[in-house]
């Protein structure tokens, strides 16, 4: 059956890059990153390859400094795992969030989903940062899981409309991962209506919310 699923506009052939949607995805690796306009303000980004494509495919280099070497075998994606970057802050509820509170539980959450929370409370870390270093060392080169990724568009500085991924919320109505063996799943099924899952891009003259802006340094390499 035909299909334009995953194709570009240019060649024809697959994109290297993972769309928003269901898939199911390794981790390569797990990043902190600090946003460009905030220095207390965190992103945890999974740095995810679906499975192999096989045939033509042609995936990113490695290492991109060296296009000649090996490739990847799937399509990727940097993910963060929450559409809003983690920071101190009160809500108008006048409930306080804790940074480094909250990146622990999103830890807790990914190892339960590996099957490694008992490796990840072996962890002990002065500082967040040193803890997400040990995290990586631990939870990246991972098995594959499923996932739900949601994306919200944003225009580059040449005018092409790129995805920022991220994981959507989990709720009552899913989650957005799971280990491939689970029973009764609850994996949340994309929704491209849903405002949760995807965020459309709206051309404005009004300024850009600096709290969804995607980092330079995650979202560089995967300009389309």
């Amino acid at each position: 059956m035909l299909s334009t699923k995953d194709m570009s506009a240019g060649n024809g052939g697959v994109r290297p890059v993972l769309d928003p949607g269901n898939h199911k995805v390794k981790i390569n690796s797990i990043s902190f990153d600090q946003t460009p306009y905030d220095s207390e303000a965190y992103n945890i980004v999974l740095h995810v390859e679906g499975e192999p494509m096989g045939g033509d495919f042609q995936g990113f280099a490695k290492d991109m400094n060296n296009p000649d070497g090996p490739r990847y075998e799937g399509q990727v994606g940097r993910v963060r795992f929450s559409p809003y970057p983690y920071k101190d802050t009160v809500l108008q509820n006048g409930n306080e969030i804790n940074r480094d509170t909250e990146v622990l539980k999103a830890m807790i959450y990914l190892s339960e989903v590996l099957n490694k929370r008992a490796d990840l409370d072996k962890i002990q870390a002065n500082t967040i940062e040193d803890f997400m270093v040990k995290c990586n060392n631990l939870l990246g080169n991972s098995n594959y899981i499923n996932i739900c990724i949601g994306a919200r568009e944003w225009e580059n500085k040449d005018g092409y409309t790129n995805n920022d991924l991220f994981l959507p919320k989990r709720t009552k109505n899913g989650v957005p991962l799971e280990a491939l063996d689970v029973e009764n799943s609850n994996l949340l099924e994309f929704d491209r209506n849903n405002t949760n899952h995807f965020r459309p891009l709206v051309k404005s003259d009004a300024p850009k919310a600096d709290n969804f802006e995607p980092a330079v340094i995650a979202g560089s390499d995967f300009d389309l």
